[in-house]
C-alpha cells in the first residue's frame, strides 16, 4: 500500500509504532521496521548517553528507516534534539510542546519532523513551522490525551492541513487502519497492539494484562492536574480516582503515581504501576511478531478498501 505517508518515510506499509515511553526502546523499533512499519525509539526523560546507545543499537538490527520520539518537557530536551541532528536519525516525532525551537537543526540535518497533535489549530501551527506530517491522536489512546476523539478529530486535521496525516488513538487492526485512511489519514500509528509483540520487554504481567482487557477496562485519571491519562484498572487508579473526588492536593496524587510506569513495564506491578494502555486493548487477544502484526492488518485493510474502489 503506497501512500503519501509511506512515500515521505521510505517505509513499506502506512504504520508507524507509537513512542512509548520505558516501551519503545531498539529491539521494538527494529523490529517494526524491519517488518516494514516505522519503529520509534522513546527518548522519554532519558539522558544523552541512554538514547544515544539506543540509536546505535537500533541500526545493528535494522537497515531500514526508524525514528526517536522526543518528549519536549523533558529536562534533557535540548541535548536529544541536538543528538538526533548528530546521529541524523530519519524521523522525529515530538509530544508535549511546540518543535519550533529544534526544527531548523533537524531540517539541516535531513531530518523528517512529525509531532502529535490534539487539535486543529496545533496541527495548522506544526505545518507552519515546518513539520513534515502531523500524528493526529485522539482521546481513545493510551498515556497523555486530549479532548477530541479519533473520529472526529483525524478528518478536520485532514482538511486543515497539506501535510500527510497519521491517525492515531483507538487503533488495532486493519478495520481501523480502513477507517483512518477513509477519514483522509495517510497511515496510522498504533501503541497498544504492540505493547503485546513478542519483540517488547514489557514484564509479561503488563502483557497479560493488556490481551485479557475488556472494553470497559480503561479509565482517565488526571483530570483534576489537567494531565489525563489513560491507564487499565488497578488498585493505583482506584485510589487516585478516589483522591480526585476528595479533592486531595497535587503532591498526594503525584507521590501515588511516582514511578508507576517503571514499576509496570521492569517490575510487572499490576496493582500499582502505571498500566498504560489504550481503549483499543479490549480488541487485542493475541501475541505475535511485529511482523504478524502487521502483514495480518496489512491484509485486512487491502481487502476493506478494495470494496470501496
Amino acid at each position: 500500500m503506497r501512500t503519501s505517508l509511506t512515500e515521505l518515510l521510505g517505509t513499506e506499509y502506512p504504520i508507524i509504532q507509537g513512542g512509548m515511553a520505558w516501551v519503545a526502546e531498539h529491539s521494538l523499533a527494529a523490529a517494526v521496521s524491519n517488518a516494514g512499519g516505522l519503529g520509534i525509539i522513546a527518548a522519554a526523560n532519558a539522558p544523552y548517553e541512554y538514547v544515544r546507545d539506543e540509536i546505535r543499537k537500533t541500526r545493528e538490527l535494522t537497515d531500514r528507516p526508524f525514528g526517536v520520539n522526543i518528549m519536549l518537557l523533558s529536562p534533557y530536551a535540548d541535548e536529544i534534539a541536538r543528538l538526533a541532528a548528530e546521529e541524523r536519525v530519519p524521523v522525529v516525532t515530538t509530544g508535549a510542546g511546540n518543535p519550533g525551537t529544534y526544527m531548523k537543526q533537524w531540517k539541516e540535518a535531513g531530518i523528517k519532523v512529525i509531532p502529535v497533535v490534539a487539535s486543529v489549530a496545533l496541527a495548522k501551527m506544526m505545518q507552519r513551522g515546518g513539520a513534515d506530517a502531523v500524528i493526529a491522536e485522539g482521546c481513545e489512546s493510551g498515556g497523555h490525551i486530549g479532548e477530541a476523539t479519533t473520529m472526529v478529530l483525524v478528518p478536520q486535521v485532514a482538511d486543515a492541513v497539506d501535510i500527510p496525516v497519521i491517525a492515531a488513538g483507538g487503533i488495532g487492526d486493519g478495520r481501523g487502519l480502513a477507517a483512518a485512511m477513509m477519514l483522509g489519514a495517510s497511515g496510522v500509528q498504533m501503541g497498544t497492539r504492540f505493547l503485546v509483540s513478542k519483540e517488547c520487554v514489557i514484564h509479561p504481567n503488563y502483557k497479560e494484562r493488556v490481551l485479557k482487557a475488556k472494553d470497559i477496562d480503561t479509565v482517565v485519571t488526571g483530570r483534576s492536574t489537567g494531565h489525563p491519562i489513560r491507564c487499565l484498572r488497578n488498585r493505583m487508579t482506584r485510589e487516585y480516582l478516589s483522591y480526585e473526588k476528595e479533592g486531595r492536593s497535587f503532591e498526594e496524587l503525584e507521590r501515588l503515581t511516582l514511578g508507576g510506569l517503571r514499576k509496570a513495564v521492569k517490575d510487572g506491578d499490576a496493582d500499582y504501576g502505571s498500566l498504560m494502555s489504550g481503549q483499543i486493548a479490549g480488541l487485542v487477544k493475541k501475541e505475535q511478531t511485529c511482523q504478524e502484526m502487521i502483514l495480518e492488518i496489512m491484509e485486512e485493510a487491502e481487502k476493506l478498501l478494495s470494496r470501496t474502489e
